[in-house]
This record gives C-alpha cells, sequence and structure tokens, in this order.
C-alpha cells in the first residue's frame, strides 16, 4: 500500500503548477469565445427572418445535445482530414468556446427577456436607432442581470478541463497522468489535482455569489 510523501509532491508539483497554468488560459479564453460566440447566437435567434433563425437554432441545438469530448475528438482528430489543424490548446479553447457558447446565448436570451417592456418602448419613443437600442440600452441592462449566471459557466468549463487531456493539452490530469505513468504512483499526483481545482473553483464561486448579492442590490 502506498503512503503518502510529500518530497514526492514537492518534486511534482512545478509540473502540475505548469499543468494549472494551461488550465486556467484554456478557461479564460474559452470563456472569451463563449460569451462573444453566446451573444451572436443569442442575437441571430431573435431575428425575424427565420432563413437566419432555424440554421442557427439547428446548430445551437447539436452542438448542445451532444457530448463535449465528442466535439473535442471531431476538432482534433477529424478537421486535420479536411486540411484545417490547430495546435491541441487552440483546439481545446475552440471546443470548450463552441460549446459553452449554445448554453451562455441562453443566458443571454434570458436576460434580454428580463429587460422591462418599458425600455424597448422608451427607445422606440426617442426614435433611437436599432443599434444604439441594444448597444446603450438593452444589453448593458441585460448583461447586468447575467453575470452570475455566465461566472458559474466559467467555473463549469474550468472543471471540464480535463476532457482537454484526451486530445494532449497539457493541462493538470495531463501532467499528473504523465508523471504517473514515469513512477507508477497515482496517490500523490492526482489528489494534488483535485485540491488544486477546489482551490481556484470554491473561492471563485464564492466571490460569484458576492456579485451577485451586489449587483441585487
Amino acid at each position: 500500500m502506498n503512503t503518502w510523501s510529500w518530497g514526492y509532491v514537492g518534486d511534482i508539483l512545478p509540473d502540475l503548477l505548469k499543468g494549472l497554468w494551461i488550465t486556467v488560459q484554456a478557461t479564460l479564453y474559452g470563456s472569451l469565445v463563449s460569451f462573444a460566440l453566446g451573444l451572436v447566437w443569442a442575437l441571430a435567434l431573435r431575428s425575424p427572418s427565420r432563413r437566419l433563425t432555424w440554421p442557427v437554432s439547428i446548430v445551437v441545438e447539436f452542438i448542445r445535445n451532444t457530448p463535449l469530448l465528442v466535439q473535442l475528438f471531431f476538432l482534433f482528430f477529424v478537421l486535420p482530414g479536411w486540411g484545417l489543424t490547430f495546435p491541441p490548446l487552440a483546439t481545446g479553447v475552440i471546443g470548450l468556446g463552441l460549446h459553452y457558447s449554445t448554453f451562455t446565448a441562453e443566458v443571454y436570451r434570458a436576460g434580454i427577456d428580463g429587460v422591462p417592456a418599458g425600455q424597448w418602448e422608451a427607445a422606440t419613443a426617442l426614435s433611437l436607432p436599432r443599434r444604439r437600442t441594444w448597444s446603450a440600452v438593452i444589453l448593458p441592462q441585460a448583461f447586468r442581470r447575467v453575470v452570475p449566471v455566465l461566472g458559474n459557466y466559467v467555473i463549469a468549463m474550468f472543471k471540464d478541463t480535463p476532457m482537454l487531456a484526451a486530445i494532449t493539452v497539457g493541462d493538470m490530469l495531463f501532467q499528473a497522468n504523465s508523471i504517473s505513468a514515469a513512477t507508477f504512483d497515482y496517490m500523490e499526483p492526482i489528489t494534488v489535482v483535485g485540491v488544486l481545482f477546489i482551490v481556484i473553483s470554491y473561492p471563485t464561486s464564492l466571490l460569484l455569489r458576492a456579485l451577485e448579492r451586489r449587483l441585487v442590490r
């Protein structure tokens, strides 16, 4: 039976922290992609043109209802056969961002629908251009409502980053598996990875709760 070794933890910690940095990068960049693309989906789905809403709704539902891991495999292993090749980390960022954009689109939709009808009427009464109505009146109020929910999706994405190890992204889990395969000792690497996830995700969730209370006030 293996016994815990703090010396071994000290030896492997630098490699795990390198993996943590890659995990954080994948989460941050993936979040930016999901926020931007989710807004595009949400606005497209509100278009009066069915020629636009139908294709977008089909794409969104397809992505939302297929597993993230399958999408990552498709991007990493299938697309190169069609001449589209990306580095592992870029593939992971695209996969995470694309997958979660279908969920953030629904968050944006709820936030936009939550803006009081009087705001739309006031913008119309002032003869504001449509673009100005969205940028200065509707979206600022919608964003205020959805920030806490978007933050929860960032945490969920952070916890999903271990899937990127399947496409050779050197995140924490990939580093832990590599170390364990070389030393045949899995207890310390996997445990430290779990602790690092808790150390980051739990305080972040507390900050989001505090932000939510502040926005409500």
